[in-house]
């Protein structure tokens, strides 16, 4: 299967291709890109200062969020995510404060604001897949144009749940779009590890999936893979299973130590191929941006988080009850005494 790509690390257009966005499409998605480094960057602070919990970055994988996140309809569509593509979330109508919340365990405060078609963060491995893909099939049936976008990272896709998801995806062709994020990594398990099959991609075609496999760090060629699949879903043709092939340049998450397992020339020669710069580097080259837009970008994107963490600082640690709260209909004898004994000792 021959991998899709459009530009080049150095953010020129291969021969005989064209962007699948706009110029101004095209800033938006940096300035999306540059605000989700930011984020990054201030939550592992966060977390370091002991203000939230652990949290995993997107940084390295920005384009492949990006670039299939604008191939959806906020208002139409909708995306069920892992805990790995905020700046898709944002996109869709879930704030900083929000998401950030979660991370801090509060899920009150961090619950999807109403209207949003965003599924609550999967930590799970792969288990938001059947909900994604019973979502799409419950669209179908409604007769709703809406498409589906679920995330999975190639350590998922060696659940269970991957397979019985795409194998139900393709028997009712259900309008749902799977983006296979291949970071590198399952925390510390290389891909090598993971299948010896060419790609993963290489597997939908097995569910009756059709499947394409792009560069993830290439914001047009993800752009036009999305585009593509969700067009194949709103026509009826149902659904696609899109390898984005990108790296994970940070941590796991923020109580994980990479050094112990990743290859620092391996590293080196993947931070080469940032997705961040090369939109930079396109955008420069075409006249549309220079130094100075990118500074004011990111001096937005600071003032944007700090409203953001100052809002977070407001928001207290959830009221113990909740621990009890929306996981069963009827609590057993048990978890009641629990839950009294844990009340009474915060009201002491």
């Amino acid at each position: 299967m021959k991998r899709r790509e459009i530009l080049d690390p150095h953010g020129k257009l291969l021969d005989g291709q064209c962007p699948t966005l706009d110029i101004e499409q095209t800033v938006e998605a940096l300035e999306r890109m540059l605000l989700s480094k930011h984020v990054d960057e201030r939550a592992f602070s966060l977390q370091r200062q002991g203000r939230m919990g652990t949290y995993s970055a997107v940084r390295g994988q920005e384009a492949s969020v990006i670039g299939s996140c604008l191939a959806l309809d906020p208002a139409r569509d909708w995306i069920v995510p892992q805990y790995r593509e905020l700046p898709a979330l944002l996109r869709h109508g879930v704030t900083i404060e929000g998401f950030l919340s979660y991370w801090k365990g509060n899920s009150i405060a961090g619950r999807i604001p109403e209207g949003v078609k965003v599924l609550p963060p999967q930590i799970g491995l792969a288990a938001q897949l059947p909900h994604a893909v019973g979502l799409a099939w419950g669209l179908k049936l409604q007769n709703d144009p809406g498409v589906v976008m679920t995330f999975i990272g190639d350590g998922g896709s060696s659940e269970g749940d991957f397979h019985e998801a795409l194998n139900l995806a393709g028997v009712m062709k259900a309008p749902v779009v799977f983006v296979l994020q291949n970071n590198g990594w399952a925390i510390s398990t290389p891909r090598s590890k993971q299948t010896a099959a060419e790609s993963f991609a290489a597997r939908g075609p097995g569910y009756g999936v059709p499947s394409i496999l792009v560069d993830g760090n290439d914001l047009f060629a993800v752009h036009q893979a999305a585009a593509e699949a969700v067009d194949r879903a709103q026509s009826g043709g149902g659904p696609t299973l899109i390898e984005t092939q990108t790296y994970r340049l940070g941590a796991h998450n923020t109580a994980d130590d990479p050094t112990k397992y990743v290859d620092t020339e391996e590293k080196l020669t993947w931070e080469e191929l940032d997705p961040i710069p090369r939109v930079i580097s396109y955008l420069k080259q075409q006249g549309a941006i220079t130094d100075d837009a990118v500074a004011d970008i990111e001096a937005r994107n600071r003032a944007e988080v700090d409203r953001a963490v100052e809002a977070l600082d407001e928001v207290g640690p959830p009221p113990a009850e909740s621990l009890f709260q929306h996981v069963y209909s009827q609590m057993d004898p048990r978890l009641c005494r629990q839950r009294d004994d844990i009340l009474k000792g915060a009201d002491r």
